[in-house]
């Protein structure tokens, strides 16, 4: 298999860490989210890379089966360690919803330096009993999650009671009335740019605190 579409963003080298950015299943590598934490890290000088799964790239609007998506996924990590000339144990696993979700799945699989998951979708909205936890307990790498405070997916209660499961350190980053896309009730006074603005410097701090190379 072979990505047809990805974006590098970043220094050629000098970099000892680098994020993977996987897009949610009903958008593609181009998310605002995506975008905006992508141009974070490449102005602190942390490598990413975004891509677009299978499906995408072929124009359907299904996801692909999830050993596809994981084998995608194990492919853009490759080419990633390639591009940033860092060890694959120095990527950073992450992406929205889907993505994110997939990222954790190879990550209980093949470990990495960390996990960013950029609204986790922890069950299917309304379903609360559909919990997809199960490879948690693998889990062993520090994981960040950001999520909206009324996220149909997972509420902060939800998640801060199953994350527990994660053998590695926690940390959460919420968005004060986001919704699973983090858009902020108009009541709030929060804008869109201002709050995908706050979880990107959230996700560079995270990225940048991880340990460094031995």
């Amino acid at each position: 298999m072979a990505l047809a579409d990805l974006a590098y963003q970043g220094p050629e080298r000098g970099a000892d860490r680098a994020v993977l950015l996987a897009h949610g299943a009903g958008a593609d590598m181009n998310a605002a989210t995506l975008t905006t934490v992508a141009d974070a890290l490449a102005a602190a000088g942390i490598p990413s890379l975004r891509f677009n799964f299978p499906y995408k790239a072929a124009g359907r609007r299904g996801p692909d089966r999830p050993p596809v998506l994981e084998a995608a996924l194990r492919e853009a990590v490759s080419e990633l360690a390639s591009r940033a000339k860092v060890p694959p144990e120095r990527v950073v696993l992450g992406g929205r919803s889907m993505g994110g979700r997939i990222g954790s799945i190879v990550a209980a699989d093949d470990g990495a330096l960390g996990l960013v998951l950029l609204g986790y979708p922890l069950h299917p909205p309304g379903r609360p009993a559909q919990l997809r936890i199960e490879h948690f307990p693998r889990l062993r790498m520090p994981a960040l999650f950001v999520s909206g405070t009324r996220d149909a997916f997972g509420s902060p209660e939800e998640l801060r009671r199953e994350t527990k499961k994660v053998k590695g350190p926690v940390s959460f980053f919420w968005v004060e009335s986001g919704d699973h896309g983090f858009k902020p009730l108009k009541s709030s006074g929060l804008r869109v740019d201002a709050v995908l603005a706050d979880v990107a410097a959230a996700v560079v701090d995270f990225v940048t605190g991880l340990p460094d190379r031995k």
